[in-house]
């Protein structure tokens, strides 16, 4: 309990925490609100075939931004003002110590991401039907009573809660905030830009599958699933095995190299 509530103590006195847990939530439904108002099931032609689910989920591709951020800030603010070698004399079990960060990094990114999928589920339920979403032409309205739209929203909450802890474990393998945040969203968003322009094949389907968004947010989908190259939650497991993959790595190095 000491080494969470030291953590804790780090993390929300940290000057850009507060905002970039509001720029999460804010990007997250701003970018919702403004995909859901750019859409038009009436006009469109010859038929729309939209998932609104994922579309309603759009801002995550912003958002994430902020939970790679502060999964990096978690661990590398201390190696930027030396700070961590107070806090491995005050507390040296460096293992307790690495799982705090990661634990209470962790549980913000996934209650901030709470209120942003939160958010973008309000916004677009009030901003689709408007553009002709309706009952009608075969878009009933967005709810979480619906099986595949709430494994779209929680699904999209956990995954944010994962590009944290992925952050935070590269963060304790680079030791550096900067070279953190590039390498990690490298990591996110060059694949899906140069997938595209790949030669179709193999090679091009098993780097959009195994790619952390790409396969990350497939975890959205609740149309079209037997044409997606991997499935929601195989997908989001993808993801999953970066994070711990980083994790390892950064534990491991945590623990051999002096602070």
């Amino acid at each position: 309990m000491y080494a969470l509530h030291m953590e804790w103590t780090k993390l929300r006195t940290v000057a850009t925490t507060g905002w970039w847990l509001l720029g999460l939530v804010a990007c997250t439904v701003g970018l919702a609100a403004f995909v859901s108002s750019t859409v038009d099931a009436v006009n469109c032609a010859p038929r729309c075939d939209f998932d609104l689910p994922r579309l309603s989920l759009s801002g995550v591709y912003i958002g994430q931004i902020a939970a790679v951020a502060l999964g990096a800030l978690a661990v590398t603010t201390e190696y930027d003002t030396a700070m961590v070698r107070t806090t491995l004399a005050a507390y040296p079990r460096r293992g307790a110590v690495l799982a705090a960060k990661l634990a209470v990094v962790t549980v913000v990114v996934l209650g901030c991401a709470a209120l942003g999928v939160l958010g973008s589920l309000a916004v677009a339920r009030g901003i689709l039907p408007g553009n002709g979403f309706t009952r009608a032409n075969g878009y009933p309205p967005l709810s979480l009573g619906d099986r595949a739209t709430l494994r779209a929203y929680l699904g999209t909450v956990l995954y944010l809660g994962l590009i944290a802890i992925l952050s935070a474990g590269v963060g304790a393998t680079l030791r550096n905030t900067a070279a953190t945040v590039s390498m990690v969203l490298g990591m996110l968003y060059v694949l899906p830009i140069v997938i595209p322009f790949l030669p179709t094949g193999a090679w091009r389907d098993a780097l959009y599958r195994y790619s952390p968004m790409s396969a990350g947010l497939t975890v959205q989908a609740t149309r079209g699933l037997n044409a997606l190259p991997i499935g929601p939650w195989p997908g989001l497991g993808v993801l999953a095995g970066y994070a711990g993959a980083a994790v390892l790595a950064g534990a491991l190095l945590f623990r051999l190299r002096d602070a």
